[in-house]
């Protein structure tokens, strides 16, 4: 199984975007996916379609109340199961304040958890707090959105000082594995000119931490696309929005570039 948290500390990024059409697209190629919305805006929950109220269980109950996955977890596409977000979860914080072990919680619900996944895929916050960090401590790898500008890494330093960290202190595993190119257009020098200072600075490998010594630039852009703006609005993942488009292609070819990272087995031959 492969654990994978999506974030970026800046907010409209693709980050929530990426990780419902990458669950997605590889619950699509016939992997079992289960996708945590760990951010209190629940972009990712409304992405796919499941509004709740209150009374519905979320991951606020699972960091807070003790619940368990399984009784919060819902299926939103064949193959593909959410842990829905509740604006509660912006509570989270203050409420685990002094909560003994509070990083920890999410990844004890996982390994608590009697169902089997392929793919654990979390939806992280704009920001590095506890929520931030529960992903961290729970997963292996962290895939980074970044838009094509000249500011892409500013404030990069801080969030790879903070993985880091958690890799020393809490999660020996942890590992920044890709950066993604999102809201990519090819057409201008600027996108090509950024993409290329992003290759070049993580390809200094000298000197570099562990936690991320050995970050793969995905080849796969993901370009501007207004059929990928507009699939929320309709509670659906780009392939059952509109499958043909520019932004279900790049979704499916990033998927496949994941897929290759570890030479993850083809589904016929499970």
């Amino acid at each position: 199984m492969r654990t994978i948290a999506i974030m970026n500390q800046k907010g409209g990024v693709g980050k929530t975007t990426t990780s419902v059409n990458l669950s997605a697209a590889l619950a699509d190629a016939g992997f079992k996916v289960m996708l945590i919305d760990l951010d209190p805006q629940a972009h990712a929950s409304l992405h796919l379609g499941l509004t709740f109220e209150r009374e519905f269980p979320s991951v606020y109950d699972v960091l807070v109340n003790d619940v368990s996955l399984d009784s919060v977890r819902r299926q939103a596409l064949e193959n593909l199961w959410l842990v829905p977000a509740h604006l509660d979860l912006a509570a989270a914080d203050f409420e685990l304040a002094s909560v003994l072990g509070r990083e920890k919680i999410l990844a004890d619900k996982i390994a608590e958890d009697n169902m089997e996944f392929d793919f654990i895929i979390v939806d992280c916050p704009p920001s590095l707090g506890v929520l931030t960090l529960n992903a961290l401590v729970a997963v292996e790898e962290v895939i980074i959105p970044l838009q094509p500008h000249f500011l892409a890494l500013h404030g990069l330093s801080k969030l790879l000082e903070t993985i880091e960290l958690v890799s020393k202190r809490l999660n020996s595993k942890l590992r920044v594995s890709g950066v993604v190119l999102c809201l990519y257009d090819g057409r201008t020098t600027l996108a090509n000119d950024v993409k290329n200072d992003v290759k070049a600075f993580f390809g200094q490998h000298e000197g570099r931490p562990a936690a991320w010594r050995d970050v793969l630039v995905f080849d796969t852009n993901i370009r501007r696309n207004i059929r990928l703006a507009e699939a929320p609005s309709y509670g659906q993942s780009i392939f059952d929005y509109d499958a043909k488009s520019n932004g279900a292609e790049d979704y499916r070819s990033l998927a496949s570039e994941v897929l290759q990272m570890t030479k993850v087995d083809t589904v016929e031959s499970k």
